[in-house]
């Protein structure tokens, strides 16, 4: 014969559901439904409490409430007039009535009161208490709260370092120019391209007997751009406005229609000595 705890945990488990998801749907605190599961009934609360716990917690599993209060007496722990009177005894002797339409596993759960003197009387006054409150269940605010400071905190300083990168690390800007310019002539010869005016360039590189090969540079360059390239050997040059852009070959510095002559969009430059 299956006990009372045994019973409780096998309607849980064919429910599919955790001792967590239980507490959160019956108000009890899960260490006391884990107790009823193993046969534990000294919670530290009276009997009434527990008697109402094991009814409430019966009900949601769907097993007969009344059956499980008297098997609950026959342990010598319960009022075995709970299961079999319509009357129940409460809590310091007064007798409290089933709600209509009480049956075994739909049942509510008994009315946990508690007795004070009647000052006028002299006669005991039943006054309502509330159940003790359920252990908070979820995540806990103040870690959540927490975390979302550290997440503010970690975005404010990544735009903070993203603002700083655009004012003083940007492309573009004549500290990088000069910097790109002193990397690439650490590398070798170096063709420089500045525009005074919005012109397009275009560099290819010269083959051995005389025909165009690979495109090195194809830009349109705003007034104030800059662009260089390695200087590896003979190339054309093309612009669409020649007097609008400048060159820099070997440390000199001239006007491309002037290098080229009047009139001439395209010419060559020969290879670096």
């Amino acid at each position: 014969m299956q006990t009372i705890g045994e019973r409780l945990e096998e309607a849980r488990k064919k429910k599919g559901i955790s001792i967590r998801e239980a507490a959160e749907a019956t108000k009890i605190r899960g260490d006391y439904l884990q107790k009823f599961e193993g046969n534990q009934f000294d919670i530290g609360l009276s009997e009434i409490y527990v008697r109402g716990f094991l009814r409430n917690y019966a009900g949601f599993l769907k097993i007969p409430s009344d059956r499980i209060l008297s098997d609950y007496a026959v342990l010598g722990r319960g009022d075995t007039r709970s299961s079999r009177s319509p009357v129940r005894e409460g809590y310091g002797g007064t007798r409290i009535a089933p709600a209509a339409g009480e049956s075994g596993e739909h049942a509510a759960p008994p009315a946990l009161t508690e007795v004070a003197p009647d000052a006028a009387a002299g006669r005991p006054t039943p006054r309502k208490r509330s159940n003790p409150p359920a252990l908070p269940s979820g995540p806990d605010p103040a870690v959540i709260f927490r975390w979302v400071k550290i997440g503010g905190a970690v975005l404010i300083a990544l735009v903070v370092l993203w603002i700083l990168k655009s004012l003083f690390g940007g492309g573009g800007s004549p500290s990088s120019a000069s910097a790109n310019k002193s990397t690439m002539a650490a590398r070798g010869p170096v063709l420089g391209f500045y525009a005074s005016n919005p012109v397009k360039v275009t560099v290819r590189k010269m083959l051995a007997d005389g025909s165009e090969g690979e495109v090195l540079l194809s830009a349109t360059l705003a007034a104030g751009d800059s662009k260089i390239i390695p200087r590896t050997g003979a190339v054309y040059v093309e612009a669409s406005r020649a007097e609008s852009l400048e060159i820099e070959i070997d440390g000199k510095r001239g006007n491309l229609g002037a290098i080229l002559g009047n009139g001439y969009q395209r010419g060559q430059l020969p290879a670096p000595r």
